[in-house]
């Protein structure tokens, strides 16, 4: 049986599918991942969250990096994989999609918002630290060129990107909606994610320690390999379009 077969089978007998998804269903996109040669992290320092919030040149510095696309986490397009996804989704199968990214791209291949938990954060609009009112970029980049230390118009809290920093702490609520899913899927399938990054990389853990199926589609393998029904290393776009015309027939 093929490597697509084995998974729509997976998926066929299953009634509340949980999707995490990380970096490599975004490097199709074009989108760098972080920790390997060429990625994020290989071409700039991160900026911690203590840093940032202490010092006025390195908020600067992050706002350079946002309004210059220095990291190129926004501004790409979805993918096979994304809208193989989506359309996971719009069957009815999964009842969530479980997110590392910042890229928006599962919302922009169709994905309402309502289902995507995003653990990480998004880079696409900025979040007040103190009242978390949204700001739009193009909102703030006047202010930025006029050398503002751009705060909140209504609280006066800091402004940062709407991601996850190091040294930030997660959303809490994010994550226990997660834990939540993850509880009562029946199926949980990772899909281009190193797994190696935690608190996030315990969700499929949690789904299979709760009785559900695991696979774990990746280019490389992953600690969890061990832990998983189904392993498949290759890449994701072309695997998940296969699955999904398996699904269709």
């Amino acid at each position: 049986m093929s490597d697509a077969a084995q998974l729509a089978e997976m998926i066929k007998g299953a009634n509340r599918v949980l999707i995490f998804t990380g970096a490599g269903i975004s490097t199709e996109s074009g989108i760098p991942d972080f920790r390997s040669p060429g990625g994020v992290w290989s071409k700039m320092t991160p900026i911690y969250f203590q840093d940032f919030v202490a010092s006025r040149d390195q908020r600067r510095e992050s706002w350079r990096r946002v309004f210059n696309k220095t990291a190129g986490w926004t501004g790409a397009k979805p993918n096979t994989g994304h809208y193989a996804v989506a359309k996971l989704v719009d069957m009815g199968k999964v009842s969530c999609v479980v997110t590392q990214n910042v890229d928006n791209l599962h919302q922009h291949a169709g994905i309402d918002d309502d289902k995507v938990i995003e653990i990480h954060g998004n880079a696409s609009y900025a979040k007040c630290l103190n009242c978390g009112k949204r700001y739009e970029f193009d909102d703030l980049k006047p202010r930025y060129e006029a050398d503002e230390d751009l705060t909140c118009l209504f609280c006066e809290g800091l402004l940062k990107s709407a991601t996850i920093s190091f040294g930030q702490a997660m959303p809490e609520a994010k994550m226990a909606l997660a834990e939540a899913e993850a509880e009562v899927a029946d199926l949980c399938l990772a899909i281009g994610s190193s797994l190696v990054v935690y608190p996030a990389a315990n969700i499929p853990i949690i789904a299979k320690q709760t009785g559900a199926q695991y696979a774990i589609i990746n280019r490389e393998s992953t600690d969890q390999d061990p832990y998983a029904d189904l392993v498949l290393n290759t890449e994701i776009g072309p695997l998940l379009s296969e699955v999904i015309e398996l699904l269709d027939a």
